[in-house]
């Protein structure tokens, strides 16, 4: 008899995936410890596990897994063969219909006009407070994407509008906003792309208490502070309307102390994202707003699962001893703000558990 672990080395299933197929009867343990309920498997269940496996790595549904195990046990090859090639024609009728449809978003692409090209005609000069702009950009930085094939993520957005400069940055899984007040810049609203680089270097000479100046000339922007610059291109990329991102109101609010709950996470918990590619922490609001960490496997309307990498960066970008998590549907991206600074907070998506 193989244990649950052991079953889970040898197969490359999960331990969480044995325990969910299971309660589906897809896979059923020989025996279940009637006292403890652990779970215990015959060796020749193995294969039906490695086979399980490679049925979840083509995307085949459950109910069709169900009756390839079913048919696998009793050497019903015919109906095996059938059941896979029905999956591999719905895949590629699938992947037919993707292209077509991304065909035409090319064409709709192609036919839209770049609102950041208008957005970035105006030559700006102002100025900014450093410590402000400093904070901001600590805020945000963390948030910037590294992928190469989305360079127009590879910055963060100077958005200029008013008396207000925000600076986000995304990489899809996270998005950071933060403010800080301008001066000397009465123009209509004015959008670049600061490559991360140059915003590093515009951050090293963050660190006098008096103002800066920024500049703005078609693709070029400059940072001056006192007899020291830097300055450099633009990404000739649009950015996301990230407004439309924004959390919505009426969430669930709570506070959390920061050294505490970053020492839970990193001693805590953790679970396996559906690719099994980083550690993810499972948080559970309670009814009075304590936020824990959730080590059952069990499906809870109440958790979200994030990236826990993610998550400890944006606690230490968030510089508070406290700061405040906003909670919507398990599906819905988590905030963190800060409690003195409402405009200053960064987003994360949920991750789906391994099932």
């Amino acid at each position: 008899m193989r244990s649950i672990g052991e079953m889970a080395r040898d197969s490359g299933l999960g331990v969480s995936a044995l325990r969910f197929y299971d309660r589906a009867g897809v896979l059923v343990p020989a025996w279940v410890d009637p006292v403890s309920g652990y779970r215990w498997y015959e060796p020749e269940q193995v294969e039906e596990a490695r086979l399980l496996a490679w049925l979840r790595r083509a995307g085949m549904p459950l109910a069709d897994i169900r009756l390839v195990l079913a048919s696998w046990s009793g050497a019903d090859t015919d109906l095996v063969r059938k059941l896979l090639e029905a999956h591999l024609r719905r895949l590629e009728q699938g992947l037919s219909d993707a292209r077509s449809a991304f065909s035409a978003l090319r064409a709709l692409l192609d036919h839209r006009e770049n609102v950041m090209t208008s957005l970035r005609m105006a030559a700006v000069r102002l100025s900014v407070a450093a410590p402000e702009l400093a904070a901001a950009l600590d805020t945000v930085r963390f948030a910037a994407s590294t992928d190469p094939e989305l360079p127009m993520l590879g910055g963060v957005l100077f958005d200029i509008e008013g008396e207000s400069l925000h600076v986000v940055a995304t990489d899809r899984y996270r998005m950071a906003v933060a403010r800080a007040g301008v001066a000397g810049y009465d123009g209509s609203r004015v959008q670049v792309v600061v490559p991360t680089p140059l915003v590093d270097a515009m951050r090293a000479l963050l660190d006098g208490e008096g103002p800066v100046r920024l500049s703005l000339d078609g693709d070029r922007v400059t940072l001056e502070a006192g007899d020291r610059q830097a300055a450099g291109q633009c990404l000739d990329h649009g950015f996301p309307d990230y407004r439309r991102l924004l959390p919505q109101a009426g969430r669930r609010r709570t506070v959390v102390e920061v050294a505490s709950f970053r020492e839970a996470l990193e001693t805590g918990p953790v679970r396996s994202g559906e690719a099994g590619a980083h550690d993810l922490s499972v948080l559970r609001v309670e009814d009075g707003g304590t936020v824990t960490l959730w080590g059952d496997v069990d499906e809870d309307p109440n958790r979200v699962a994030l990236n826990r990498e993610f998550l400890l960066a944006a606690l230490a970008a968030g510089a508070r001893d406290r700061l405040v998590l906003e909670f919507g549907a398990p599906t819905a991206p988590i905030a963190i703000r800060r409690p003195d600074d409402e405009g200053a907070f960064s987003m994360l998506m949920p991750v789906r558990l391994e099932n």
